[in-house]
């Protein structure tokens, strides 16, 4: 499973939470964002338990106010840089 997840956050805690945050193992990929939400984050792991494992750590950090998860729909797309179109 493959998901990506916006995070809005407590204005300054930004850094803070990306640090935290980037030491989960199924955590591929971090970042600041600029728009309505503040952290990008992609998340790898073998089934919908383990997205849902990280959704509940995101959301019980007392410095996140609100997430929106995207779960990855397979085949349709892929790795740009890889011309991966599976």
């Amino acid at each position: 499973m493959q998901a990506y997840i916006l995070i809005t956050c407590n204005s300054g805690s930004e850094t803070r939470i990306i640090s935290e945050f980037k030491e989960l193992p199924e955590v591929t990929e971090i970042n600041g964002v600029w728009g309505k939400h503040d952290i990008f984050l992609k998340a790898v792991t073998y089934d919908h338990q383990g997205i849902d494992n990280i959704i509940k750590i995101l959301r019980n950090h007392p410095d996140v106010t609100d997430t929106y998860t995207m779960h990855v729909l397979y085949g349709r797309g892929g790795n740009i840089d890889q011309g991966d179109n599976s």
